[in-house]
């Protein structure tokens, strides 16, 4: 028989690639959950883990017990909700890039909270590429940002061109570099704009840098600068400038939602399914 509580403890060693993060998620010590993962390769005859004392992988028997795990977890929480009759309880560490958190998403997470009120959410707003560094570290169960096409293999939610903004009749000056306003690294609608800048061979400079929406969107409406956002998220009092003004194409950008795999189930299962029911609301054209 495989002891859910050692699948459990697999899966989180395998999302955070540590037994010393999976044993604080776990509230374990660290000897507690070697044993488990010791006791699981026995009760499978595999080795599912390759470790030494700098990192943690996963054998080809170990990718298959991901399926295997996440299946007879979610499983089982299902079974415990359906007889016990309980509210939905637990708790979600959601991450969401700022472009989302200014327009309908605030009105899904107030949804959701209503319709499972046991349910302790956790928000985190920051520039996608952080969001998936923590995410990747175990520190985040959800997270709702953007990435370049086709980084991975997770299926996008939805594809949107990037296009340059700036105020109402705001023009450029052609013999000078393109004024630029971004977030800082590792922003990824940055970095498109540099890379298709320099595709192209147009100087720039940093006109300002921000780590918040606002203050990307203040320093456009005061005329400082151009700034590229996804066209379904080109925030108020901004416009996209028309192709007179000679830019190169920034390109496009997916929106994905990701999860940690030890994490999900129910509530950040709940979650990720009022999310996805929700995306039409989030990237509608404004």
């Amino acid at each position: 028989m495989l002891d859910p509580v050692w699948l459990k403890t697999f899966l989180e060693v395998a999302e955070t690639r540590s037994f010393t993060r999976a044993a604080r998620h776990l509230g374990l010590r660290q000897s507690t959950v070697s044993q488990h993962i010791r006791k699981l390769e026995q009760a499978t005859t595999q080795q599912l883990l390759l470790r030494d004392t700098h990192s943690v992988e996963l054998t080809a028997d170990g990718e298959a017990m991901l399926g295997f795990a996440g299946t007879v977890i979610e499983t089982l929480d299902r079974a415990m909700s359906y007889f016990t009759g309980t509210e939905l309880r637990g708790r979600v560490r959601f991450g969401a890039s700022e472009d989302f958190v200014v327009g309908p998403l605030p009105e899904i997470l107030g949804e959701f909270r209503r319709t499972h009120p046991q349910v302790d959410l956790e928000l985190t707003v920051a520039l996608s590429g952080v969001l998936h560094e923590q995410l990747r570290a175990g520190e985040l169960d959800l997270v709702l940002a953007k990435r370049h096409p086709g980084e991975d293999g997770t299926g996008a939610l939805w594809t949107d061109e990037l296009v340059w903004v700036g105020r109402e009749g705001f023009e450029l000056d052609e013999a000078a570099p393109v004024p630029l306003i971004a977030y800082p690294p590792p922003s990824i609608t940055r970095a498109r704009a540099m890379e298709s800048l320099h595709a192209n061979g147009k100087s720039w400079r940093i006109v300002c840098t921000s780590g918040s929406l606002n203050g990307l969107r203040a320093a456009a409406l005061a005329g400082l600068g151009v700034v590229v956002f996804a066209r379904s998220l080109v925030p108020a009092g901004l416009v996209e400038l028309p192709t007179g003004h000679d830019l190169p194409d920034p390109g496009e950008v997916e929106f994905i939602l990701t999860a940690r795999r030890a994490a999900m189930r129910g509530p950040t299962a709940a979650l990720s399914e009022a999310i996805r029911a929700g995306a039409g609301r989030l990237h509608a054209t404004r």
